[in-house]
């Protein structure tokens, strides 16, 4: 499995690869195509080398991989950046390295599954970057990305949508949605707007005020896909 590195001065989104629960070979196949700069956090490494994916990158304290440069002997020209900062998570690092590299956008993929803590840090760093790059986290069952303050996208009826605070959003307003917000606020752990779904094919436009609000596609039922 590779990617078509045609690098266009980092107007494509970099994919960054975690270390939850890996995606299916399709949907990481889908990104890889237009992914032109691929950066893998150090412990998954050797899951990553053993699907064949080409990367640029491994970033991370190498703890869990403490002889990265043997791996990757064979492999060809990567990149190895040193991140030991102990008060940030390695995809923390990896998305603020994407920023001093000039890249405006990202995809992350398995950084979900296996532990839940993982999964919780990696949602929210989502909301720590909102509105200084534009990221998708992705897999197999869902795509949750940061709002900006003003959102329009067309849906098929039925479509399960969630609305995530982080922690908290004030001033939303919606239409199409089954269970609107009309200048609502939604906060955690008190309020949140999971399990809504669009109300009749078409657009969906979400707008708030302040805070910070995820978007979470779902794809657990049948019919639906990305």
């Amino acid at each position: 499995m590779s990617s078509h590195h045609i690098v266009r001065e980092n107007q494509e989104p970099a994919l960054i690869i975690a270390n939850g629960e890996a995606c299916s070979d399709e949907l990481l196949g889908q990104l890889l195509e237009w992914s032109p700069f691929v950066v893998v956090l150090d412990g998954a490494l050797p899951r990553v080398l053993e699907r064949g994916i080409r990367i640029d990158a491994v970033l991370g304290d190498f703890d869990s991989c403490p002889d990265p440069a043997t791996l990757l002997a064979s492999y060809g020209p990567v990149e190895l950046v040193y991140a030991p900062d102990q008060s940030q998570t390695d995809l923390e690092k990896a998305i603020a390295w994407l920023m001093q590299k000039n890249h405006r956008a990202c995809n992350i993929v398995w950084a979900t599954g296996r532990r839940a803590d993982h999964t919780f840090n990696n949602l929210i760093t989502l909301a720590r970057f909102a509105g200084q790059i534009d990221m998708v986290l992705w897999d197999d069952h869902s795509r949750v990305f940061p709002l900006r303050h003003s959102f329009k996208k067309w849906y098929p009826a039925g479509f399960p949508v969630s609305l995530l605070p982080v922690p908290a959003a004030q001033g939303i307003r919606t239409e199409n949605l089954a269970y609107p917000l009309q200048d609502e606020s939604l906060e955690q752990p008190a309020r949140t707007g999971s399990s809504n779904h669009v109300l009749a094919e078409g657009f969906v436009q979400i707008t708030y005020e302040s805070g910070c609000l995820l978007l979470m596609e779902c794809f657990d039922r049948p019919g639906h896909a990305f």
